[in-house]
C-alpha cells in the first residue's frame, strides 16, 4: 500500500471501510525505535505507516500485536503496567466485552466520502507473518451498486460477519498451520498467578474482619470485669489472652491475599530448546550438605545424588556439589560407589520416564510399576536394574559397618594414602571430579552431569559457621569451577521427586518481564516415612498450604533451607534491576504540605546526594566499576572467582584450565578466606543464627527482591522427618532457639531495613512472626495451668456471665470456628491436619519454645554453651514407623508431663470437692472441668507417644514429673495465693465493740 492511500477506517455500526482522503499524517512519537515487548521479548514493530505499535493508549507499555492480541483473546483483557482494558484496535478481532464499549471502534466518527475500491486496513503490512496472520480480521467492503435498502439484507451480511468471526479462530488456524502455533506459544506466558476464587476468600475476610472486632468486644468485656475474688487469677488470663489476640494477627495478616500458580513447561520448551539449535536452559548447580554418615545415612545421600543426576534436564548444563562437613572417608566412598552405579541407573530413568529417580523410593513403591509401560524389555531390564541396586546398597552397607571402628593408625585410602580428614576438626580442603569432563559417560556412551565431592578446611581456632558456613564454601568452589547462574540447594535427605522441578523454577526465573526480581524459587517440603495421621504435625501442611500461599501475594513466600532455586546473583549481594513505573502525579501548589513545594525539596535532596551515591543509581545489570580492594573486600582475594562474580549469565572464561581452576577451587575454601570480607553479613547465607535461611532470606527481601512459591501438582521434592516425639521436639527446640538469635540480633526484622522501605510491611509482620512466636510458650504455659489451679481453689477466671456477656462468647466461638472452616476450604487442608497442627502447637509450646526461651539468653549474652544437638536422626522408608513409639531422654519431656499429671490431679479434685460438698456446686464445676478437658485433649498425641506401644514411660521423666507436681500441688495448697485474705476480727459478727 501507497503511504498517499489515506487514512482506512472500519465501522462497527455499518459493516463498510472509510477511506479519509487529505488526512494530516500519523500523530508525532517519541523515537522509540527498536523498543522490546515486555512480555516476549520480542521487538514491538512497526505499522506501515512507520508508527510504532501502541497497545496501550493510556502508557504506551511496550507490548507486540502477538501479545495484546493473546491478552485480549485469553487472558484479562488489561494492560499489564496501568490495568486499563485494552481497547479494540484497527483490524483487531473482537472479543467478549468490546461491545460494551459504547462509541469505540477502529475511528471515533463516521464519515460519508467512502471509496468503492476494497483497501487493506491501514497499519497493516501486505504480507504478514504467520504468527501475526491469525490475529487480524479484514473487514470486507460492500459490493457496488448492492442495494442498501434490500429487506433482510443487514441481517444476512451481519450473520456472515459473525461467521467469518468464528472462522478465524484459533483452533481452525493452528490444525491448519501447526508450524504457527508453535510461534504462538513461543510468545505466551511461561507461567500465570491464580488469584483464589472470590466466592471462597472473600467470605473469608469478611470472617477474619468480624471476629477481630468480636474479638476486640471480648477483650473489652474481660478489662472492665475483674473477678474479684481472684484477681491474680483474672489478671494473668486476661494477659494471656491478650498476647494470643496480637499472635493470631500477626499470623493473619500475610494471609490476606493468597494465590496460586501455574507453569507451561512446553512453552519453556519451545522458547529455549529449539530443534536444530543450541540448547538455551541455564546451567544449573546443585548444593548437597550432609555432616554425620551415621546420623544422616550415606545410602540415603547417595540416593539424593542419583535422583539428581537423573533429572529430566540437559546433562552439559547440571553440576551437582556434595558438601562433606564431617570430612568423612565413608561419604567420600559412598559417592564413588555412587558415581560408577549412576552410569546405568541414569539412562534406564531417563529411557524409561522412571518417577521418582531416587532407586530406594521407586523400589519400595507398592503400585504397578507396568502402567502405562509399553516397551517389551522393561521387565527385563527393571529386574537387572533392582538387582544391581541391591548389590549397591551391600556395598555401601559394608562401608558403614566397616566404620563403626576406627583403626588406630585411622584411614587408609586404597591407594596407601592416609586419608587427610582423619582429625574431622583439623584437616585440609579436598575436592573430588567423580562424573563430568573426562569418563563421565553412562552405559550407552551418553554424558552424564557433574558429580563433585567437597570438604572446606577446618582448622583449630576459627569459627566454620556451622551449614551457612558450608553452603558458602559452596558458593565459591561452583563459582571458580562452573558458575551456574542459578543455583539448588538440597538436604541430604530430600531426593528429587518430581524430575521436572528445575524446569518449574525456570517458568519463573526465566520470565522475560518479572523473572529478573525473582531472588529464589521456594517449593514446599513434603515427607515420606510419616504415619497415616502425622501424629506429631511433621507435615506441617498448614504452614506450606495456607501461610506461604499467602506471602506468595504480598512479597513472596520465606526460605526455608531446602528445596530453593536462587539466582546466584541475589546471593552476591546485588540489588535486583530497577523496575519501570509509572511518574506520580504532581500535585498543584494550593497546599503547602502536599503540593509541589514539598516536591522540589525532594528533587533538591536528591541531586545534592547525587554524587555521593552515585554508585546506588547506577543500573545494577551493569555493575559500576569498583576497585580492586574493594572487590577483594566483598568477596575474597581470589581474583579468578571476582572475575567469575562480575559475569551477570555465569560461566567459565574458556581458556582456564581444569588443574588452574582446581587450585584455585582449594584456596576459596580455605579458614582464612573469609576474613575480613562481607561473607556471611551481606553475600551468600548469612551468619548470625543456627536458623541460616531465615535471614538468608530476610536480606534478600530487604533489598528489594522478591520469591515464588512453585507447588507443581507433583511434589517436587521429598524428604524424611523425625518420626519419634524425641526428635521431633528437639528439631523444633533448634528452630526456635534460631528464631530467638535473630530477634535479638542486628537483623531483627523489628527495626533492621525499616528506613530502606524495600520490604513490604505485611511482608515484615510475617517475618516478626517467624522470631517471637516462641516467646508465645510463658503464657501458654500459664494458660494451660489455669484450669488445674481453679480446680484447686474452687474458683474461675469468668465472673459470673450475664445474657449480654454470653452473646459475646457465643459471638467468638461462632467467629473462631467459621474462620477455621473458611481457611480449609480455601487452601484444601483437611480438618485433621489443621487439628494436630494446633495439637503440636500446644504440645512444643510448652516444651520446646519454652527451654529455648530460656537458654537462648544464656547463649546470647552470657555466652554459655547450650550443647545443642542440630542434626536430628530420621527413620527410612523401610522401618515401617517402628521409630515411632521410640523414646530418647530429653528435658524437653518434663514441662509436658507436669502439666498432664496436674491437669489430671486437678480434675479428680475438682469432681471429689463437688460431690462431697453438694450437687450446687456442679454448675461452675462445668466450665472448669471444660476448661482442664481443653488442655488435656491437646496433649492427648503427647500422652499417646509418652506411654508408646509397650505401654513403657521412661522412668525418669515418671519421676521428674511426679515429683514436680507434687510440689507444685503441695506448695499451692499451703500458699493459696489467689484467696482474699482478712487481719483482725470480723465487724461483722462480733460488733465494732467487742
Amino acid at each position: 500500500m501507497e503511504a498517499t492511500t489515506g487514512l482506512v477506517a472500519g465501522s462497527h455500526s455499518r459493516n463498510e471501510l472509510i477511506v479519509i482522503q487529505g488526512h494530516l499524517g500519523r500523530k508525532p512519537f517519541k523515537d522509540l525505535s527498536g523498543q522490546m515487548c515486555d512480555i516476549c521479548g520480542d521487538h514491538v514493530g512497526e505499522t506501515t505507516d512507520g508508527d510504532l505499535f501502541v497497545a496501550c493508549n493510556e502508557c504506551g507499555f511496550p507490548v507486540c500485536r502477538p501479545c495484546y492480541e493473546y491478552e485480549r483473546r485469553e487472558g484479562s483483557q488489561l494492560c499489564p503496567h496501568c490495568k486499563t482494558r485494552y481497547k479494540r484496535l484497527k483490524g483487531s478481532p473482537r472479543v467478549e466485552g468490546d461491545e460494551d464499549e459504547e462509541n469505540v471502534d477502529d475511528i471515533d466518527h463516521e464519515f460519508n466520502n467512502v471509496d468503492n475500491n476494497k483497501q487493506p486496513i491501514s497499519g497493516e503490512p501486505p504480507m504478514m507473518s504467520s504468527s501475526l496472520l491469525k490475529r487480524v480480521h479484514f473487514y470486507t467492503v460492500p459490493e457496488p451498486g448492492r442495494d442498501e435498502k434490500e429487506e433482510g439484507g443487514w441481517a444476512k451480511r451481519m450473520d456472515e460477519w459473525k461467521l467469518q468471526q468464528s472462522n478465524l479462530g484459533p483452533e481452525t488456524y493452528h490444525s491448519a498451520n501447526p508450524e504457527a502455533a508453535k510461534v504462538d506459544a513461543v510468545r505466551q506466558p511461561l507461567s500465570r498467578k491464580l488469584p483464589i476464587a472470590s466466592s471462597k476468600i472473600n467470605p473469608y475476610r469478611i470472617m477474619v474482619v468480624a471476629r477481630l472486632f468480636v474479638l476486640a468486644i471480648f477483650l473489652w468485656y474481660r478489662i472492665l470485669n475483674p473477678v474479684h475474688g481472684s484477681i491474680g487469677l483474672w489478671l494473668t488470663s486476661v494477659i494471656c489472652e491478650i498476647w494470643f489476640s496480637f499472635s493470631w494477627i500477626l499470623d493473619q495478616l500475610p494471609k490476606w491475599t493468597p494465590i496460586d500458580r501455574e507453569t507451561y513447561l512446553d512453552r519453556l520448551s519451545l522458547r529455549y530448546e529449539r530443534e536444530g539449535e543450541p540448547n538455551m536452559l541455564p546451567h544449573v548447580d546443585i548444593f548437597v550438605n550432609t555432616v554425620d554418615p551415621m546420623k544422616e545415612p550415606v545410602l540415603v545421600t547417595a540416593n539424593t545424588a542419583l535422583s539428581i543426576l537423573a533429572m529430566d534436564y540437559p546433562v552439559d548444563k547440571l553440576s551437582c556439589y556434595v558438601s562433606d562437613d564431617g570430612a568423612s572417608i565413608i561419604t567420600f566412598q559412598a559417592m564413588t560407589e555412587t558415581a560408577k552405579f549412576a552410569k546405568s541407573w541414569v539412562p534406564f530413568c531417563k529411557k524409561f520416564l522412571i518417577e521418582p529417580r531416587a532407586p530406594e523410593m521407586y523400589f519400595s513403591l507398592k503400585i504397578d510399576y507396568l502402567k502405562d509401560k509399553v516397551q517389551p524389555s522393561f521387565v527385563q531390564e527393571r529386574r537387572t536394574m533392582k538387582r544391581e541396586y541391591e548389590e549397591f546398597k551391600v556395598r555401601i552397607n559394608g562401608l558403614v559397618a566397616k566404620a563403626v571402628k576406627v583403626p588406630p593408625e585411622g584411614w587408609i585410602m586404597q591407594d596407601g594414602t592416609p586419608w587427610p580428614g582423619n582429625n574431622p576438626r583439623d584437616h585440609p580442603g579436598m575436592i573430588q571430579v567423580f562424573l563430568g569432563h573426562s569418563g563421565g559417560v553412562d552405559t550407552e556412551g551418553n554424558v552424564l552431569p557433574r558429580l563433585i565431592y567437597v570438604s572446606r578446611e577446618k582448622r583449630p581456632g576459627f569459627q566454620h559457621k556451622n551449614k551457612a558456613g558450608s553452603m558458602n564454601a559452596l558458593i565459591r568452589v561452583s563459582g571458580v569451577l562452573t558458575n551456574a547462574p542459578f543455583i539448588l540447594n538440597l538436604d541430604c535427605d530430600h531426593y528429587v521427586n518430581n524430575s521436572k522441578a528445575i524446569r518449574e523454577a525456570m517458568c519463573f526465573l526465566m520470565d522475560p518481564q518479572v523473572g529478573k526480581r525473582v531472588c529464589y524459587v521456594q517449593f514446599p517440603q513434603r515427607f515420606d516415612g510419616i504415619d497415616k495421621h502425622d501424629r506429631y504435625a511433621n507435615r506441617n501442611t498448614v504452614f506450606y498450604d495456607i501461610n506461604m500461599k499467602g506471602l506468595d501475594g504480598i512479597q513472596g513466600p520465606i526460605y526455608v533451607g531446602t528445596g530453593c532455586v536462587f539466582r546466584r546473583r541475589a546471593l552476591y549481594g546485588y540489588e535486583p534491576p530497577k523496575s519501570s513505573k509509572c511518574p506520580k502525579m504532581v500535585t498543584c501548589d494550593c497546599c503547602p504540605c502536599f503540593g509541589r513545594r514539598k516536591k522540589l525539596l525532594q528533587n533538591s535532596n536528591k541531586s545534592a546526594n547525587e554524587d555521593g551515591g552515585i554508585a546506588q543509581g547506577l543500573d545494577i545489570d551493569k555493575e559500576p566499576l569498583m576497585s580492586q580492594m574493594n572487590f577483594e573486600k566483598r568477596f575474597g582475594p581470589s581474583s579468578v572467582f571476582v572475575s567469575s562474580a562480575l559475569m551477570i549469565d555465569g560461566g567459565v572464561a574458556p581458556s582456564s584450565s581444569p588443574a588452574a581452576l582446581l587450585e584455585e577451587a582449594i584456596n576459596v575454601i580455605k579458614c582464612g578466606y573469609e576474613d575480613k570480607t562481607e561473607w556471611g553479613y551481606e553475600v551468600g547465607w548469612i551468619y548470625g543464627s543456627i536458623t541460616e535461611d531465615i535471614l538468608t532470606g530476610f536480606k534478600l527481601h530487604c533489598r528489594g527482591w522478591r520469591s515464588i512459591y512453585c507447588m507443581p501438582k507433583r511434589p517436587a521434592f521429598k524428604g524424611l522427618a523425625p518420626i519419634n516425639l524425641s526428635d521431633r521436639l528437639n528439631q523444633v527446640f533448634c528452630c526456635s532457639l534460631g528464631s530467638i538469635e535473630i530477634f535479638f540480633s542486628h537483623h531483627s526484622p523489628v527495626r533492621y531495613g525499616v528506613r530502606r522501605g524495600k520490604l513490604k510491611w505485611l511482608e515484615r509482620f510475617a517475618y516478626i512472626n517467624t522470631i517471637v512466636y516462641p516467646f508465645i510458650s510463658i503464657p501458654l504455659l500459664a494458660y494451660c495451668l489455669l484450669p488445674a489451679i481453679c480446680l484447686f481453689t474452687d474458683t474461675f477466671i469468668l465472673p459470673e456471665i450475664s445474657s449480654l456477656a454470653s452473646i459475646f462468647f457465643i459471638a467468638l466461638f461462632i467467629t473462631v470456628v467459621a474462620t477455621c472452616i473458611l481457611e480449609l476450604r480455601w487452601s484444601g487442608v483437611s480438618i485433621e491436619e489443621w487439628w494436630r497442627n494446633e495439637q503440636f502447637w500446644v504440645i512444643s509450646g510448652i516444651s520446646a519454645h519454652l527451654l529455648a526461651v530460656v537458654r537462648a539468653p544464656l547463649k546470647i549474652f552470657a555466652r554459655t554453651d547450650t550443647n545443642i544437638m542440630i542434626i536430628i536422626s530420621k527413620a527410612t522408608n523401610g522401618e515401617d514407623f517402628g521409630g515411632l513409639y521410640t523414646f530418647k531422654w530429653t528435658t524437653l519431656l518434663i514441662p509436658p508431663t507436669t502439666i498432664l499429671i496436674i491437669n489430671l490431679v486437678g480434675v479428680v479434685v475438682g469432681i471429689s470437692n463437688a460431690i462431697s460438698n453438694g450437687y450446687q456446686l456442679w454448675g461452675p464445676l462445668l466450665g472448669k472441668l471444660i476448661f482442664a478437658f481443653w488442655v488435656i485433649v491437646h496433649l492427648y498425641p503427647f500422652l499417646k507417644g509418652l506411654m508408646g506401644r509397650q505401654h513403657r514411660t521412661p522412668t525418669i521423666v515418671v519421676i521428674w514429673s511426679v515429683l514436680l507436681a507434687s510440689v507444685f500441688v503441695l506448695l499451692w495448697v499451703r500458699i493459696d495465693p489467689f484467696s482474699v485474705r482478712t487481719k483482725g476480727p470480723d465487724v461483722n459478727q462480733c460488733g465494732l465493740n467487742c
